[in-house]
């Protein structure tokens, strides 16, 4: 295996130009969830003339599954990468910044793709030389509730499939390290839309009107005790409120406000207490404001929970692979956004690990930021911590 492993970082190394080329152009080109034609139309002509099985618009949508059968008999691996944008007008300033207003690649999408094709191509050069099937999940609409994983997991696309891997390049993880972390790594999420209806009036008239501002307000406090006194302390849980829209004039008692957020939680069963807290305050608030409300609470990404054996497997692997570009592997523990990989690792034993962007010196920006940058030797490194966790999955991975 580790002749095997050197010619994979040997094609990953001489394809690194393109790999940054194809991270680029969809970086000027980027699409919003569950509109990604022109990026699904360019992944699936790339595999045009390489000898694999592609499936396209899988799920209903713009989902690719692309099979690579290896020679010899083996186990059936599953690698994703996501490639939808974000509603942000960039602010980066960069030569290949997007091209389309207000939509961005702004949480690393982007590179997911381009290291995952190019990875792709260099395992199909050595397809001879494989042992067991190699399924490449690009993914749409991550993005997105209710996401794209469970359409494309619905559509099948884990039929047959043993164990599932994926990567997320991290803006403020430093350059060079690999992070991994068993268990539960990324936190599950509702998200709410709550109107209040209230009778509006003039200012000058308060004891006429029924204030839907002071009783929002009221709900935007009243709301963080959930964290705070119905909670563990050693347990994880956040309530934000994102949007408070009550704009009006300033003389005049609104008749309605809408307020938008979400919640995370690191179990699932924290998710109903939080839930059944957020309505019976909610409820009660409104009853002593005497206004009703409207309320959407969905219940959306599940926890991600990587397994503790395939994480296992994966440090090993990366341990063995000596890549010289990586500096070092770290336990990070438990991360706090949600990602709908969450709902492979449902479905499968599964690991969701990372890869470090960000290079000492330079300015740091979390995802889903306008000025979001990645330093594009993660890009390599990615390819490389995904490609040699592959071979010895396929070669060494049989216990699990």
């Amino acid at each position: 295996m580790d002749d095997l492993r050197a010619q994979l970082f040997t094609l990953l190394q001489q394809k690194e130009a393109e790999l940054i080329r194809i991270r680029r152009h969809f970086h000027e080109h980027p699409e919003l969830s569950f509109q990604e034609t022109e990026t699904a139309k360019y992944i699936a002509d790339f595999y045009a003339d390489k000898d694999c099985d592609v499936q396209t618009k899988v799920g209903g949508g713009n989902g690719i599954l692309v099979d690579i059968h290896g020679g010899k008999k083996g186990p059936f691996l599953a690698i994703r990468a996501d490639f939808d944008a974000l509603p942000i007008q960039e602010d980066t300033g960069l030569p290949f910044a997007s091209r389309t207003p207000n939509v961005m690649h702004a949480c690393g999408h982007d590179g997911h793709t381009a290291y995952m094709m190019i990875l792709a191509a260099s395992l199909i050069e050595l397809k001879d030389q494989l042992a067991g099937t190699i399924r490449i999940i690009h993914q749409p609409a991550e993005e997105v509730p209710p996401g794209g994983a469970k359409g494309m997991i619905e559509a099948g696309c884990l039929d047959g499939v043993d164990h599932v891997l994926g990567i997320h390049v991290m803006s403020m993880m430093p350059l060079g390290d690999v992070l991994y972390h068993a268990g539960s790594v990324h936190t599950g999420r509702a998200t709410f839309k709550v109107v209040m209806h209230g009778k509006g009036g003039h200012g000058s008239t308060p004891q006429d009107a029924n204030d839907t501002i002071v009783a929002a307000s009221q709900f935007v406090t009243a709301v963080q005790t959930i964290v705070s006194r119905r909670i563990d302390p050693f347990d994880t849980a956040t309530v934000t409120i994102g949007s408070f829209d009550g704009k009006g004039s300033a003389n005049v008692i609104k008749d309605s406000v809408t307020l938008e957020g979400d919640v995370r939680i690191m179990k699932e069963e924290t998710r109903a207490i939080v839930g059944k807290e957020f309505k019976q305050i909610l409820s009660g608030i409104c009853q002593s404001f005497g206004i009703s409300y409207e309320l959407d609470y969905a219940n959306d990404y599940p926890v991600c929970v990587n397994d503790a054996k395939t994480t296992e497997m994966v440090a090993k692997a990366l341990n063995e692979a000596e890549i010289p570009e990586v500096k070092q592997l770290v336990k990070c523990g438990p991360q706090t956004p949600s990602e709908d990989f969450a709902y492979y690792a449902k479905e499968r034993p599964s690991c969701f690990f990372f890869v470090g962007a960000h290079k000492e010196g330079t300015p740091m920006y979390p995802h889903h930021h306008p000025k979001f940058y990645i330093d594009e030797d993660c890009l390599l490194i990615a390819a490389k911590s995904m490609g040699a966790t592959v071979l010895y999955y396929l070669f060494e991975g049989v216990s699990l």
